[in-house]
């Protein structure tokens, strides 16, 4: 019997540092081994300024934007905003970006959502550009510098030269090639263990297309947290919140969650939940999305349970799990963060026996 070395799953936790709670979780999370913070961004707080907050009160975390949405700032401003909470940071930060969706960007933004995989690939490339400290002239379908026929100069970031990494959340097809092809991490959602290779086989040839290996990229999902005996009940409860996603984030045609369920087999329930959601039951919509969802798309369940799950995301492929740990009070979260810690790190020192 062989005995391989197992590939350990790094812990990552969502966190809105914007108050003295959110700070404290923060710190805590550090203290307990958590290796990153991703801050979200929605239509509420940004993404960034946070970020700055979370790195004066902590030492060694990670710190991600998760995630900045494309067209909401210029890529020369997403550059120096990167720079500058790279620097605040001493090298600590990642800078998370994504394409968010129609709904958002046209409604909250005033942006157009047009050509999400070209401006991802364009901001990338002026970010870089950037950073490395050449002079910025860029050609592109929805970025030119300088602005043709203006009275703009081709400039240098007068900022020294650094590095920041990039990952990108993303879910279609183009847009995980994209990622395999230029980024060094992937924002996962939407993502089953069993069908994993939904995602990974366009992310991997993004990589091969570039040269470079699928092993390089840190494959990053998202996760619920719930140590409970009670499974059926935290189930039910985690999959109702998903009509809002099947029902809300989108419109009744461009609905990217529910397409990458779609993918992976779940297509006539994802079409019923999103169809009694926008018929104003949301109720039904609720009742209506499989357990199995819930149960599956998180970690919920006694401490055994979520050790096998552990197992499943290490096993496929998931090198860091961004977790929302359960809980109404900031020492519930805790609580049920430290337990999940423990669970990890038994399952890390696990080898990986070989079926030969």
């Amino acid at each position: 019997m062989a005995y391989l070395s197992a590939m350990s799953l790094t812990i990552g936790v969502w966190a809105q540092p914007v108050d003295q709670a959110g700070l404290d979780f923060v710190i805590e999370a550090e203290r307990l081994g958590v290796d990153s913070v991703w801050v979200p961004e929605f239509w509420g707080y940004d993404a960034l300024a946070p970020i700055a907050a979370a790195a004066a009160v902590t030492d060694r975390i990670r710190l991600a934007s998760g995630i900045v949405q494309l067209g909401t700032r210029t890529p020369a401003m997403l550059a120096m905003t990167a720079l500058s909470l790279q620097r605040i940071s001493e090298g600590r930060f990642i800078l998370g970006l994504g394409t968010s969706g129609p709904q958002v960007m046209e409604g909250w933004h005033g942006v157009p959502f047009s050509k999400p995989v070209t401006r991802t690939r364009e901001t990338i490339e002026i970010i870089r550009m950037v950073m490395s400290g050449e002079r910025l002239r860029y050609d592109g379908d929805v970025y030119q510098l300088p602005l043709a026929g203006g009275q703009g100069r081709a400039l240098r970031c007068a900022a020294p030269r650094v590095e920041v990494p990039i990952y990108i959340a993303s879910l279609g097809p183009k847009n995980l090639h994209l990622t395999g092809e230029l980024a060094q991490g992937w924002i996962g959602n939407s993502f089953f263990c069993e069908t994993a290779d939904t995602f990974f086989d366009s992310l991997r040839s993004g990589a091969t297309s570039a040269g470079r290996s699928f092993g390089e990229l840190d494959l990053t999902v998202s996760v619920g947290v719930e140590i409970t005996d009670d499974v059926e009940e935290a189930g039910r409860r985690h999959a109702d919140g998903f009509a809002f996603t099947f029902g809300a984030m989108g419109s009744a045609s461009t609905n990217f969650y529910n397409e990458a369920f779609t993918r992976q087999g779940w297509g006539d329930a994802v079409a019923e939940v999103q169809r009694l959601w926008l018929a104003g039951d949301r109720e039904a919509a609720a009742a209506a999305v499989p357990t199995e969802i819930g149960l599956q798309q998180n970690l919920i369940g006694p401490p055994h349970e979520v050790k096998r799950r552990l197992r499943d995301y290490r096993d496929c492929g998931v090198t860091t799990l961004r977790l929302g740990p359960a809980g109404d009070t900031l020492d519930e979260r805790l609580d049920n963060l430290g337990q999940l810690m423990d669970l990890v790190a038994t399952v890390n020192a696990e080898p990986i026996i070989s079926p030969q």
